[in-house]
């Protein structure tokens, strides 16, 4: 695998860490920035919605940029919008950054997927994607942890100035090291790569990958209090779990890396029917610490390990716009990171049972199985 991609995958990381750890920030900026609980969360919210919105409109303005370019600027204004997060006092501005850092997250992940399957030698294509895939996952697993700590040793903005500074080496080394070309102006046809949407493959691996990764994050954003409320461990031990999580998930996308290609093939069909089943032991038996661990650790590794399948998947299909098949993925992974945990939140404040969020990932993962079985059976006729 050149070297390129996994500079892109640590820029990934950096920029995965910094989606997440807002989450383990929420304290520290609502005391400081004197606002309720509730509005300093919804700064994870902004960061989905923005990821939603970027992924094609920066897709779009930057499809006849040269490459370098269009990696650079995204990452130089990452790490611009962090900066001004870490001194602003304002809670509007330091809101405002995490929508624009969002936006330019999604373009560069829109520009960095199509050249990282380009550098990849012949049928390694997905394994090129997993590398992106899995500077995600190191980032729940290493990043996000570590940002929590930082946070508490010394204050929130810290972690703003840390991402930051992490992003550093990746853009010397894209300025250094990414290809200089771009498409020529008469072979980028937005309006061509966009009816690739009309295209039922397309529209089918769209919506599983949305589907897994709503249930994924559904559950995701309520594991804490899963641990402490459901399973009355104490807080200390979240960090475990969300390492745990993080690790099965690292391990997913790296067996989906190299077993991948592209293809709905058996090895994906069986981990997608055996993510309904995981969430429902999970429901069951969530209340035992040990199995509480245990299956939150498998789950990550299906979860992510399906969902970098079948973000190589879009890409595959999408033949017809190498330019916008990034920003399809995205979309597609993003939109279920908004709306599951959204779907979640409203089931467990009806019921007052944090373990609701885990059978709408059990039933959001159901929705996905008629799609599989029927384009199964299509493929072996």
């Amino acid at each position: 695998m050149p070297l390129f991609v996994y500079v892109l995958g640590l820029a990934v990381f950096a920029q995965g860490t910094s989606e997440f750890m807002a989450s383990g920030l929420v304290p520290g900026i609502a005391g400081e920035l004197s606002v309720p609980v509730g509005a300093a969360a919804a700064l994870t919210s902004a960061y989905a919605v923005g990821m939603i919105v970027g992924a094609p409109a920066m897709a779009v303005l930057s499809a006849r940029w040269p490459r370098r370019r269009a990696l650079a600027g995204f990452l130089t204004a990452f790490v611009v919008v962090h900066v001004i997060g870490a001194v602003t006092t304002s809670f509007p501005l330091l809101f405002g950054t995490r929508v624009v850092a969002a936006i330019v997250n999604a373009g560069f992940l829109a520009v960095a997927m199509p050249v990282a399957v380009t550098l990849a030698p012949q049928g390694k294509q997905t394994r090129a994607t997993a590398v992106l895939m899995a500077g995600i996952t190191l980032s729940c697993v290493a990043g996000v942890p570590a940002g929590a700590v930082l946070g508490d040793l010394a204050g929130w903005r810290s972690a703003f100035w840390a991402v930051a500074a992490l992003c550093l080496p990746a853009l010397v080394l894209v300025f250094r090291s990414a290809p200089a070309g771009a498409a020529e102006p008469h072979e980028v046809s937005i309006r061509r790569e966009a009816l690739e949407l009309k295209a039922p493959p397309v529209r089918q691996a769209m919506l599983l990958g949305a589907l897994v990764n709503g249930a994924t994050f559904a559950t995701f954003a309520f594991l804490a209090v899963i641990a402490t409320d459901v399973a009355h461990l104490p807080a200390g031990a979240v960090s475990g779990l969300l390492a745990a999580f993080g690790v099965g998930a690292f391990l997913g996308v790296t067996v989906a890396g190299r077993t991948g290609d592209g293809e709905l093939r058996r090895g994906l069909v069986l981990g997608l029917c055996a993510l309904p089943v995981g969430w429902a032991v999970l429901a069951m038996l969530g209340t035992r610490p040990i199995a509480l661990f245990v299956v939150t650790a498998v789950q990550g590794g299906l979860s992510f390990g399906c969902g970098s399948a079948l973000v190589a998947r879009v890409m595959h299909v999408a033949t017809g716009a190498p330019t916008l098949s990034g920003s399809f993925a995205t979309v597609a992974l993003n939109a279920g990171a908004f709306l599951g945990p959204v779907l979640a939140g409203f089931v467990t404040e009806s019921t007052g049972d944090y373990r609701y969020a885990i059978w709408i990932s059990a039933a959001i993962t159901l929705l996905a199985l008629p799609l599989v079985v029927r384009r199964a059976r299509v493929r072996h006729r």
